[in-house]
């Protein structure tokens, strides 16, 4: 049952503690598990690859791509069409980025194991 005063608590409460949720936020964001944006390639186009193509799936799916620029270009393409938000004045860029960390002659990626086959940990 609400008593008089209950509001306020309430909006106490939320005042003291939205700024631990927001650092349980950014420190879930920074110790973040395989496939999410941590793992991709530091560089001035991280943040804008982080933002057009993590909202739709993880980073794994980028990270196991070796695609030449011109395959890299039709995918950016396609994404766009599909309604990833890449702003045209930084497509290029992104290609760049995605063709240069990405390419055929990179080695093949290697998934962080964290269970074995049985679903034990490895640790």
């Amino acid at each position: 049952m609400w008593r008089s005063g209950s509001l306020f608590s309430i909006a106490t409460l939320l005042a003291v503690m939205t700024p631990f949720f927001v650092s349980v936020r950014v420190l879930a964001q920074q110790t973040a598990p395989p496939g999410v944006a941590a793992e991709l390639p530091a560089g001035p186009t991280q943040a804008k690859a982080t933002t057009a193509c993590l909202e739709c799936h993880g980073a794994r799916i980028i990270l196991q791509q070796r695609l030449s620029k011109a395959a890299w270009t039709k995918e950016v393409d396609k994404m766009t069409k599909w309604g990833a938000l890449v702003d045209p004045a930084d497509r290029d860029a992104l290609i760049d980025y995605l063709s240069t960390n990405f390419s055929p002659d990179k080695p093949a990626y290697e998934p962080q194991r964290t269970a074995d086959k049985n679903g034990r940990s490895s640790k």
